[in-house]
């Protein structure tokens, strides 16, 4: 009877350890099959684009593709020369990349260094609201708000012009480079800022000497998070920077972007199928590779930011 009480008694234990291992098991699979979807959703992006972008290249060679000066694949002969495109992309890049990278970087200083509390909780959320606004409302400001500001002050621009989009993408990127900085200068340890105080150094210098040299890989890696940001811009450079496809260094003349492209011919404009339709599957496949590319350097930076002061 003893023997048979015992039994009685491990039993349940057994059972409630059983049922808490299936739990954990049943969340693992879960957790694994989420991550799971996004490597498959990531697969299937990436073969759709090879294997319409290999249908486009079985009639435009690829040197013509990437060298070509030319980009006019609706117009009668048709150019399949991609340059002015990722030339217009650049344009942006650049532009936007001249306003948000000083003014993040500012903004994560004051946020860091010289903000109160009560100014961080208010400048702080504001940073993410920003962050939040919809690029084609971005758009649309540019074209009623900052365009006709800019032919005020300079002369020649014209009503769709790079200015203006690299303007509106630069202020729509400010927000993760500000908070993407601001993590890392409060990552770096506060023994390096006390070292520095306790030497004699100014908050400036603290801050140009000391903070922006400690967290220089994690400030490397939001500038080329906010490089990739702005190279898969949409919206807003549509609007903004028209559609006319050129090899030009004048910002004030309206040029033509990757992703405008794209949306250009999402339109329906062309016969799907064609060879104009498949330009979009090879003009996105090159967007896919360089953003990628961007990804891989930021994460490569950003790890060994981690290991620097984990």
């Amino acid at each position: 009877m003893s023997e048979l009480h015992e039994v009685g008694t491990i039993g349940p234990g057994l059972r409630r350890r059983r049922g808490r291992f299936l739990g954990e098991e049943g969340i693992r699979l879960g957790l694994a099959a989420a991550a799971g979807v996004a490597i498959v959703i990531t697969l299937g992006i990436a073969i759709t684009l090879i294997s319409e972008a290999l249908r486009f290249f079985a009639h435009v060679g690829l040197a013509e593709f990437l060298f070509g000066r030319k980009w006019a694949p609706t117009f009668k002969p048709p150019a399949f020369g991609v340059l002015p495109l990722v030339a217009g992309t650049l344009h942006i890049v650049v532009g936007s990349c001249l306003i948000a990278v000083p003014l993040g970087l500012g903004a994560a200083l004051w946020l860091s260094e010289y903000a109160s509390d009560r100014g961080r909780a208010i400048i702080k959320p504001t940073l993410e609201v920003l962050a939040g606004i919809p690029s084609v409302v971005f758009g649309y400001f540019a074209i009623n708000a900052i365009t006709p500001l800019l032919r005020k002050i300079m002369p020649g621009v014209d009503v769709f012009n790079s200015l203006s989009a690299s303007v509106v993408v630069g202020v729509m990127v400010l927000p993760l480079v500000a908070s993407l900085c601001d993590d890392a200068f409060r990552a770096v340890p506060r023994a390096l800022r006390e070292g520095a105080y306790a030497l004699g150094a100014t908050k400036r210098e603290v801050c140009i000497q000391v903070l922006i040299p400690a967290a220089l890989s994690g400030v490397l890696a939001a500038v080329v998070l906010a490089v990739s940001r702005a190279v898969g811009e949409t919206m807003a450079v549509a609007l903004a920077a028209g559609n006319l496809a050129q090899l030009t260094l004048d910002p004030r003349q309206s040029i033509q972007t990757m992703t405008g492209f794209i949306v250009q011919i999402s339109a329906g404009d062309v016969a799907h199928g064609s060879v104009e339709y498949q330009t979009l599957f090879a003009v996105g496949l090159l967007l896919f590779l360089i953003t990628l590319a961007m990804n891989l350097i930021a994460n490569y930076i950003f790890r060994k930011f981690r290991e620097e002061y984990e």
